[in-house]
């Protein structure tokens, strides 16, 4: 099977900037894309960022600018580094990714890991 692991949430101050890491392991012959995504309390999940097999990112409307996706391949590593953190970016935010084992693709997700900005 596949595990995918968050690490890097925590509380910032606005303005501040913090990194999550996503890393996958288990019997992994290939990973498509990577995926962020956030959920705050009484809101829907929601995508935040995407990186393509070959490192192409997209980023939601609210996050453009401020947010960076990247992937370390030969780690099987998603990175989110975050700044100009605002209060409306607090959520759970998790990891993603669609990846094959076996020859099979499945869709798997981390367990989350909590974002607060607040002063």
């Amino acid at each position: 099977q596949v595990q995918l692991v968050e690490s890097g949430g925590g509380l910032v101050q606005p303005g501040g900037s913090l990194r999550l890491s996503c890393a996958a392991s288990g019997s992994i012959v290939r990973i498509n894309y990577m995926r962020w995504y956030r959920q705050a309390p009484g809101n829907q999940r929601e995508l935040v960022a995407d990186i393509t097999g070959g490192g192409s990112p997209k980023y939601a409307d609210s996050v453009e600018g401020r947010f960076t996706i990247s992937r370390d391949n030969a780690k099987n590593t998603v990175y989110l580094d975050m700044s100009s953190l605002k209060p409306e970016d607090t959520a759970v935010y998790y990891c993603n990714a669609l990846v094959a084992v076996a020859g099979i693709w499945g869709n798997y997700w981390g367990q989350g890991t909590q974002v607060t900005v607040s002063s």
